[in-house]
């Protein structure tokens, strides 16, 4: 498959077909090791304005997922390997809902749709989760809020803090 690369974490994949197999997670999981945030993709649609965002995401258990939402966007998402639990939020930051995926095969749900507006992130169990991840486009940057109550992705102190006591407080709900 040809790939584009955008940066370090985004590639697009030029094929007019698309295809997906092994050779192409082992890539995406080197380079999510690699890129600076712990995370990677490949982007099955050719730009940000496509209406329809198709991507398979590898993210290193060491990414901070800042916990945001989207405007008048749903998600979903289909694990392929590993497990998270997916935190929703309300708007103060108390947990609504953790929902937990893993892989076919792993006793969890292997996907899930967010479709209303939610502040959300993930807490990824294994070292490396790879996930396809289906989106309305266009991608625009204003189009994700990010949560007021989370620290910022450069607070490398009060992100390890953050992510600690929502896993604690997680793991005091199941």
């Amino acid at each position: 498959m040809n790939l584009r690369k955008i940066s370090e974490e985004v590639f697009i994949a030029e094929d007019p077909i698309v295809r997906i197999g092994e050779g192409e997670i082992a890539f995406l999981k080197r380079q999510a090791q690699m890129s600076p945030r712990k995370r990677a993709r490949i982007c099955a649609h050719k730009s940000n304005s496509d209406p329809l965002h198709e991507m398979l995401i590898a993210i290193s258990s060491d990414s901070y997922i800042h916990p945001h939402r989207h405007i008048n966007k749903s998600e979903s998402f289909h694990i392929l390997d590993g497990e998270v639990d997916v935190v929703v939020f309300d708007n103060d930051g108390n947990i609504e809902d953790v929902i937990q995926l893993g892989a076919k095969g792993s006793g969890r749900n292997f996907y899930y749709r967010l479709s209303e507006s939610a502040f959300h992130t993930l807490l990824i169990r294994p070292d490396v989760l790879v996930v396809h991840e289906v989106t309305n486009g266009p991608f625009a940057t204003d189009g994700t809020v990010l949560a007021p109550f989370a620290p910022k992705e450069d607070q490398a102190e009060a992100v390890q803090t953050y992510m600690q006591d929502l896993s604690h407080r997680v793991l005091l709900r199941s």
